[in-house]
């Protein structure tokens, strides 16, 4: 499962493509991915120029001109591909290299630039929904949230606040998402190697000094995205 690194890389690949671009023409060559497209999905995007690119979370947010916000979500196997015009594809700086199973390609975005931005999905355990942006603070799939861990405003102080009372162990307090937004199984992991701490073990709240190192800790892995290097953690 794609957790928030992987998720900003995706965003930094799409942003030359997408944002200042209007889309020209969508496709949802199915009903659903995980959950099935609003009846208006398409007319709600054709016609509409992205005006931002951001992240909340494991979610990428598309602002569009209409004060929509176009909310996706890769799930397991969700993938994006940036095709040119003559149908050659655009790696970029970000690019991985995928399977060539175009048979997966369930939703299509034709911009003004002249790209095709190709979402890939064999699981399906991807999703997109499109949200008023002043009825994002009521949406249930992004209300819950926690704070970003790579925000100015996320410290110690504010981990403790959160994990006060928690029953559980650190590991399993910051794999939940109203803690800390964004962070996985491999990221909390590598967080409590670094910290020295045992992040499975539930005696680290006996000593409050045990979530003062967290936050710094976490910085380091989180801009980068997954690697090789961090399995060893």
């Amino acid at each position: 499962m794609p957790e928030l690194p992987e998720v900003e890389t995706v965003r930094r690949g799409l942003q030359p493509a997408m944002e200042g671009s209007k889309i020209v023409k969508a496709e949802a060559r199915r009903k659903d991915l995980r959950f099935p497209f609003q009846k208006d999905f398409i007319a709600r995007l054709e016609g509409q120029t992205v005006t931002g690119l951001g992240r909340r979370a494991k979610y990428l947010m598309a602002d569009l001109g209409s004060g929509d916000v176009l909310l996706m979500h890769l799930g397991m196997s969700g993938s994006f591909r940036v095709l040119e015009g003559n149908g050659d594809t655009m790696p970029g700086q970000f690019h991985h290299p995928r399977g060539e199973d175009r048979a997966h390609d369930h939703v299509v975005f034709h911009m003004s630039s002249g790209a095709a931005v190709v979402f890939n999905d064999p699981r399906r355990f991807g999703y997109m929904k499109i949200i008023a942006r002043n009825a994002l603070e009521d949406e249930p799939l992004l209300k819950d949230l926690g704070p970003e861990p790579l925000g100015n405003e996320f410290d110690a102080a504010m981990l403790a606040r959160s994990c006060f009372n928690k029953k559980t162990s650190l590991k399993a307090a910051l794999l939940d998402q109203r803690v800390v937004a964004g962070l996985g199984n491999i990221y909390v992991c590598c967080t409590g190697r670094i910290c020295r701490r045992a992040a499975w073990r539930r005696h680290w709240r006996r000593r409050p000094d045990n979530t003062r190192a967290l936050p710094g800790a976490s910085r380091p892995i989180t801009p980068c995205g997954w690697c090789m290097r961090f399995i060893r953690c």
